[in-house]
Order: structure tokens, then C-alpha cells, then sequence
């Protein structure tokens, strides 16, 4: 369970680094308190879509992984932040992510910091 939430607080925090390095990723809120909730829920949500839909399109795109030597986890990485976005619109969750390059940086940017985030946060169970 402490894993679960560790791994929750490293997304939103990746998600919260994009959301303000990028203008085309938006967060809306009428507090800080409003946001800090909604992000929460995003990284849930983004956490959801890894667990379930990344798997599957990795195991559909595998040649793609080989000819490109890997870097169509950019793209990956980037169609999973652009569904995360679409499922935060069908939940009315003020969460938007505005075009494909801007998906594509913002998962390089998610990935490099929920990287940092899981070095330095505590992993245990």
C-alpha cells in the first residue's frame, strides 16, 4: 500500500512539473487546494491507463520498439498522457493536454522527473 502511494505522489508531482514548464498543458482550479486535489486524481488516473493500456500497446508495437532501437516510448509515453487527458475531459476534471508534441515533451518531462522522484522517495511495501 505505501508503494501504491509513493508511486501516486511521484506521478502528480512529474504531472505538477509538467503542468508548469509547459503552457499547453493545462490545470485549472479556483484554489491551490482545488488543484493539488485534482492532480492527485489525475496521477490516479494516470497511473490507471499505464497499468492497463501501456502493457498491451507495448506488446502491439514491438517491432516498433526494435526498428526504432526504443524510441517510440516517446510516443507511447505521449498517447498515454494524450488518453489520460481525454478520460480527465469525460470525468470533468479541469486536466488538458493540447496537441501530440506537446504530449511528447510532456512525457519526457513526466518520465525524467518520476524517475528523480522514485530514486529519491522511499520503495517499500
Amino acid at each position: 500500500m505505501k508503494n501504491f502511494v509513493v508511486k501516486t505522489i511521484a506521478n502528480a508531482g512529474a504531472l505538477a512539473v509538467a503542468v508548469w514548464l509547459l503552457d499547453k498543458i493545462t490545470l485549472t482550479g479556483h484554489s491551490t487546494a482545488a488543484k493539488a486535489g485534482t492532480l492527485i486524481v489525475v496521477a490516479l488516473i494516470f497511473g490507471l491507463v499505464n497499468w492497463l493500456v501501456k502493457p498491451v500497446v507495448k506488446v502491439l508495437t514491438f517491432p516498433l520498439f526494435i526498428l526504432t532501437l526504443g524510441l517510440i516510448t516517446l510516443v507511447v509515453n505521449a498517447l498515454m498522457l494524450l488518453l489520460t487527458s481525454w478520460v480527465c475531459g469525460k470525468l470533468d476534471l479541469s486536466f488538458h493536454v493540447e496537441g501530440f508534441w506537446t504530449a511528447v515533451l510532456g512525457g519526457l518531462i513526466i518520465s525524467v522527473v518520476s524517475w528523480a522522484l522514485h530514486v529519491i522517495l522511499p520503495d517499500e511495501d
